[in-house]
């Protein structure tokens, strides 16, 4: 006896739950208008208005002439079924009850005045009423999701089947048959139009993800690279430190103790910072241990080492004539009091230099490029500018993120750099790397200044 029990009240709790889905997701008048066509813009709102307008004419002098309802009546019910239709723009759920509750109204409307050998009339579903209901359906499919869908449509033809089959009525064309086969048709076909809509925007919304990732990996990418290279720079001082620190004493003659002791120090302390450089150095190698410049940088042509000591200025004319056996035309010009620069600002430019003809050389073909060098008392500037290209350009494996590296080396330094369409079809690439601790009051470069 308990596990009949059981058996009940587990059966009573399932219906209770499954009524409470079902209120929850019709009984509602949530506002869900239908987004204007990405083509046609507010077409099918139109078109859904003149097709509501026709139902209401059509259906309520059917109504009347045929169904044998009083004129203000019959045009009362139309005008319900064609509103359910315009309801459904905005509301679908809301203009389902409205459009199934006419159909209600209109069917023991129209039965209460049936007459044996009277006039046939299309029952339970009149024309109109059935077109209505096939819109809202339609409306309602491609808005909500597929379980209301499914339950709308279920109900509907519930409702049918007990105005057609269990309560009947005489002389009349049976329609409710037609009716669902049409309704089942609108809904399959508006949820697989949710569908596809669905799935192309989630796809925009992935592509926008994975385009933002990919420039952020990049971005992290090129810091890495930009740290690996500045700590090269760095463990090279750090070295000659140490070394200095070390022969310091054998060049005064009876040094002090005290001497001898801060010098020892100054050794030890370098010694030991080198050491926790390399390791981090070390750590970040490990990541990439291919030849980044070789991969990223095909202008540069070197080949060279991870390890090798990083490139300066001095090597621009070496990367120049490497672009040019590349089938590249480049000039370059220099200007100002050419000096060594800090090891980071020569890094930079080089690199800026770099990538910039390797752009030219991916996305320019049969392009002229020309090289500035502007030695200033407070910056250094560069620019790389080149002509329009003389065909089209092949298709380019990369990520397309060379200018977000090179900004992101003029930003580390206190820098700007701008790129954008030169001379019409041309391109300019252009930086101002300070060459000392940048200041509020120090004035931004105009052309020909750095």
């Amino acid at each position: 006896m308990s596990s009949l029990n059981g058996v009940v009240d587990t059966g009573a709790e399932h219906i209770r739950r499954w009524l409470g889905v079902l209120r929850d997701d019709l009984g509602t008048a949530r506002i869900d208008p239908l987004p204007p066509s990405a083509w046609l813009r507010w077409l099918p709102h139109g078109v859904v208005c003149l097709a509501a307008f026709g139902v209401l004419l059509g259906d309520a002098a059917q109504l009347n002439d045929n169904g044998g309802l009083d004129p203000g009546f019959a045009f009362l019910v139309a005008l319900g079924q064609a509103g359910a239709m315009v309801c459904a723009l905005w509301r679908p759920v809301l203009a389902w009850w409205m459009s199934l509750a006419a159909m209600l109204v209109a069917a023991f409307a129209v039965r209460a005045v049936m007459t044996v050998d009277g006039d046939t009339f299309t029952w339970p579903w009149s024309v109109g009423g059935l077109i209505a209901h096939l819109l809202v359906l339609l409306l309602l499919a491609l808005r909500v999701p597929t379980r209301i869908s499914a339950e709308a449509l279920a109900l509907t033809a519930l409702a049918t089947y007990v105005v057609q089959g269990l309560v009947g009525a005489v002389e009349y064309q049976p329609t409710g048959q037609l009716a669902v086969i049409l309704f089942t048709i609108a809904v399959v076909l508006g949820t697989a139009l949710r569908g596809r809509r669905e799935a192309r925007a989630e796809l925009g919304r992935q592509t926008t993800l994975t385009a933002e990732e990919r420039a952020r990996r990049t971005l992290l990418e090129e810091r890495s690279r930009i740290a690996r290279e500045l700590q090269d720079v760095v463990a090279h001082h750090m070295s000659v430190i140490s070394i200095q620190a070390q022969v310091a004493p054998h060049l005064v003659q009876d040094p002090p103790d005290e001497l001898k002791e801060n010098l020892a120090g100054i050794r030890q302390n370098a010694v030991e910072a080198l050491t926790e450089l390399r390791r981090v150095l070390d750590v970040l190698r490990s990541e990439q241990p291919a030849d980044d410049d070789h991969d990223d940088h095909p202008a540069d042509g070197s080949g060279r080492a991870p390890h090798a000591p990083q490139p300066t200025l001095d090597r621009l004319e070496a990367l120049v004539e490497n672009t040019r056996a590349a089938g590249l035309t480049v000039t370059t010009d220099i200007t100002g009091t050419r000096r060594p620069l800090p090891p980071g600002v020569e890094l930079s430019a080089y690199r800026i230099v770099q990538e910039a003809l390797s752009n030219v050389l991916r996305h320019a073909p049969g392009a002229t490029a020309h090289v500035t060098l502007a030695y200033g008392p407070r910056a250094l500037r560069v620019e790389v500018v080149n002509t329009a290209p003389t065909r089209e350009a092949p298709p380019s494996a990369g990520a397309g993120h060379g200018l977000l590296g090179m900004r992101e080396r003029a930003v580390m330094l206190g820098g700007t750099l701008t790129a954008g369409p030169w001379s019409g079809r041309g391109y300019r690439v252009a930086a101002r790397l300070p060459v000392s601790a940048p200041s509020a009051t120090d004035p931004l470069p105009q052309d020909g200044a750095a």
